[in-house]
């Protein structure tokens, strides 16, 4: 499906800009109500949003579109992505919407939707808000008494940090642990440190500041060098590292090593199997994942099923296999039994769980396999796709080629910036280096 609009994660771009604009937000709110309001009663929409500056602006913007077309809105104020899904179920609202652009700098925004159950839409809902950007509205839009009304929802959060506790053992106690959190001055910059400090840790939070313009600026999960120091420093057991809406999870271990997606999935797939925990009898996770987790799930004799990246499409293969387990490398981790969405904040807490329980060092529990070389590079482009170029695909189909099946290429356009991400993977690390190196120049000749 050719895309205007959407991505692989929502909408996104830069705030205010040629495709991000209050305009648009308005008519998303309009044609996303006009979809959801399926009854005779007063609907509702639950709205959060991470720390930008813009979010007001969009938040606005999104709340008039929603009230135009009668549904009344309840605005969260600053709150993880999970949390949304969440409370969109739990206030049994029509909708939700997050305004977040991840891991994305300030200057960018994006909104993200999700059904009354919590999940996000599917690929046909989207394309029916797409048709309907398109189209006049105007002649929909309700009038008098119809119209929607706005209110603001104070403390939502401790809503969510309650529920993440939960999913706990209702002893699971913490204490012993020295744990530095960095939340990337984003929507988790409340919850996240007040969870671990409830739970009986030593917490050192950074990243807690928000200004509206420092969100993952030097912290984060795309941003870990902070956090790896002040582990050292500290003599801390672990580090987190949340990304600026809090979907993903990055841990750093005692040696202040980075822990990926890849091995987390590994930790909880071996530690959950061992416990008869693992449903469906595998995991699933995307194109992006490294062999060696691959190999590492089919030698504990749990199926291994890749999906196109994005956590709703991990999701859509958990829910058709029944799988309570997958993610991706970077970082979002779907654990079914308590969300519907990528959660970095329930993630860690599952995590620190097998480290209390093991009482093992973080190095040790979170090396689960030797990893396959693997490198990943992205290649800016203006204009056209220069993967529709024909001496690209004759390239690339010959690379795939020399890989044969020790290895994998994956090469895709972002879903929300203007980059082509190459990755290769393969037992002969200087054939991995060597093709993406080669591919890079072929797409960089073709832009």
């Amino acid at each position: 499906m050719t895309r205007k609009y959407f991505g692989t994660d929502g909408i996104r771009g830069l705030a205010n800009g040629k495709k991000l604009t209050p305009d648009l937000a308005m008519k998303i709110g309009m044609a996303t109500g006009l979809i959801f309001v399926r009854g005779d009663y007063r609907h509702r929409v639950v709205i959060g949003k991470d720390t930008r500056r813009s979010g007001y602006l969009i938040e606005n913007a999104l709340s008039a579109g929603f009230n135009a077309v009668g549904m009344d809105v309840y605005r969260l104020g600053p709150m993880p992505t999970p949390a949304v899904a969440m409370l969109t179920s739990s206030l049994r609202a029509d909708l939700g919407v997050m305004i977040s652009a991840s891991h994305n700098q300030f200057q960018d925004n994006g909104i993200k939707l999700f059904r009354p159950d919590g999940n996000k839409l599917c690929d046909k809902v989207e394309a029916e808000i797409e048709r309907l950007l398109d189209s006049d509205l105007s002649k929909r839009l309700v009038t008098g008494k119809k119209i929607g009304r706005a209110k603001q929802i104070d403390e939502a959060w401790t809503r969510y940090l309650e529920y993440a506790k939960r999913t706990l053992p209702r002893r699971t106690d913490f204490t012993g642990l020295k744990i530095v959190i960095d939340c990337a001055n984003g929507a988790a910059y409340k919850v996240a440190p007040a969870a671990l400090k409830e739970l009986g840790a030593q917490v050192i939070p950074i990243g807690i500041s928000p200004d509206g313009f420092n969100i993952n600026d030097g912290v984060g999960s795309t941003s870990t060098k902070l956090a790896q120091q002040l582990v050292l420093s500290e003599n801390a057991d672990i580090g987190i590292a949340l990304d600026g809406d809090a979907d993903r999870v990055i841990i750093i271990d005692e040696k202040g090593q980075i822990v990926d997606g890849d091995q987390l999935m590994a930790t909880l797939a071996y530690y959950w199997h061992n416990k008869n925990m693992i449903s469906g009898g595998g995991i699933a996770a995307t194109i992006m994942s490294n062999l060696g987790l691959e190999r590492f799930i089919e030698s504990l004799g749990l199926r291994f099923d890749r999906t196109k990246v994005g956590d709703r499409y991990v999701l859509e293969s958990m829910q058709k296999n029944g799988f309570n387990l997958g993610g991706e490398q970077s970082g979002h981790i779907i654990l079914s039994d308590f969300s519907t969405t990528g959660d970095g904040l329930i993630a860690a807490l599952q995590l620190l769980q097998i480290v209390k329980e093991t009482d093992q060092k973080p190095s040790k529990i979170f090396n689960k396999f030797k990893k396959v070389p693997q490198l990943l590079h992205n290649v800016k482009f203006n204009g056209a796709n220069p993967l529709e170029d024909k001496n690209v695909k004759n390239f690339i189909a010959k690379a795939e080629k020399k890989l044969g099946c020790s290895g994998r290429l994956v090469i895709r356009k972002s879903g929300t910036e203007s980059l082509i991400r190459i990755m290769a993977q393969g037992d002969d690390k200087k054939l991995v280096r060597d093709l993406v190196e080669n591919i890079s120049d072929m797409i960089r000749r073709a832009s």
